[in-house]
């Protein structure tokens, strides 16, 4: 059996952040890393999304940054100036190739496509089982997402954000390359929260995403007739569809980090590093794992990473009237972003603004519907 240093169960976004971010600092060369994951990391399977006011390391993977954005539900419609931030569109594909690059030169640095089947961990050492070996380490850091963990209990409420996306060549130039749309409420919510989210690469090209944030998934073909109609109505008759892709991901203010032992640490959307009222995880990631490595250099107990802040409550009120009436998002979001200043609402999505920012913020909100949700959630925490 071999013994690492650190081993990774899961090599998704904030694993492979993570450990990107420990060989660009060079404090980590003398520790044996590795890397397990079912998926090969060879496929464009997802895309991710993030704003940012600077350039970031990421920069090799970014395939295309709008200044510009729509916001627009049945009723208006407004263009956003994103100014001083940029909308950066990320590949799947493109990021892993970036990490990997870097990654494949290390002596120190081992990925293996297998599949995790048990983790166990004892007072010294963590052994690890996949279908065809055995492995030990020091520090585990796991982002397989336990699903009944947070499903098997009702404290904390747990929607998802759930989509199907079709990239699609138009043969009409209908697009404004310009310009994202960052949600379109005008689509029927029936009873959800729902909105088209639009990525224009080209006058002809854009990947078009049906999402929601609810409870329940839907059939594959509820959420494409939409992509269909939405199409239409932007006046397309001749298209290709070149890829596809879905996804989805849970939204709750969950407290996966209770979970950590001095040895063993969650992260990722199992560690409760995706923002959990917009299912953002890209930018969230990116901070999360600059925060882990520091912290891999200073301490050893992994008990005392989390640190729970203001914005945790902020989600979990927005969640508890999503989890109760979740036909009010479009109205919430709308009320935000009608008026709102739109760089201090990316700001406080971030969660880098101050107290008075926030309330800035959440004046523009629906005052009641929030403040029956402060009651609401702290009967729950009483019970």
């Amino acid at each position: 059996m071999k013994h690492y240093d650190y081993i990774f169960t899961g090599a998704g976004l904030s694993a492979l952040m993570t450990v990107y971010k420990m060989v660009q600092s060079g404090s980590f060369a003398d520790k044996s890393i590795l890397l397990l994951d079912e998926n090969s990391k060879k496929t464009n399977d997802r895309t991710w999304c993030f704003w940012k006011t600077t350039d970031s390391i990421w920069e090799p993977a970014i395939s295309k940054k709008w200044d510009s954005a729509l916001f627009a539900n049945a009723a208006f419609r407004r263009d956003l100036d994103l100014q001083p931030y940029h909308y950066n569109m990320v590949k799947g594909l493109d990021f892993y190739n970036q990490v990997f690059d870097l990654l494949s030169k290390q002596t120190n640095v081992t990925f293996l496509n297998q599949k995790v089947m048990t983790i166990e961990e004892s007072e010294t050492i963590i052994l690890v089982q996949t279908e065809s070996e055995s492995f030990s380490c020091s520090k585990l850091f796991n982002s397989i997402y336990n699903k009944q963990q947070t499903e098997n209990q009702t404290k904390y409420p747990v929607l998802q954000q759930h989509f199907i996306g079709w990239f699609i060549k138009s043969e009409q130039a209908v697009f404004n390359m310009e310009q994202a749309t960052f949600m379109d409420f005008s689509v029927e919510q029936r009873g959800n929260t729902r909105f088209m989210y639009v990525l224009p690469t080209s006058k002809t090209e854009a990947l078009l995403e049906y999402t929601l944030f609810s409870h329940q998934h839907l059939k594959k073909e509820e959420y494409e007739n939409e992509i269909q109609q939405y199409i239409q109505k932007l006046g397309i008759t001749n298209y290709e569809i070149v890829e596809k892709e879905q996804g989805s991901i849970p939204m709750t203010c969950y407290p996966f980090w209770k979970s950590n032992t001095k040895n063993v640490i969650n992260i990722g959307t199992s560690g409760g590093w995706t923002k959990a009222s917009t299912g953002y995880t890209f930018k969230n990631s990116d901070k999360k794992s600059s925060e882990l490595v520091a912290f891999l250099q200073r301490e050893t107990d992994f008990t005392k990473f989390h640190k729970k802040t203001k914005f945790w409550f902020y989600d979990l009120l927005l969640l508890d009237i999503l989890d109760r009436k979740n036909e009010l998002g479009s109205h919430i979001f709308s009320s935000m972003f009608k008026k709102g200043n739109p760089t201090l609402i990316f700001k406080f999505l971030d969660e880098e603004t101050t107290l008075y920012e926030d309330i800035q913020v959440i004046l523009k909100c629906p005052k009641i519907l929030f403040i029956k949700a402060i009651f609401h959630v702290a009967a729950k925490a009483l019970k």
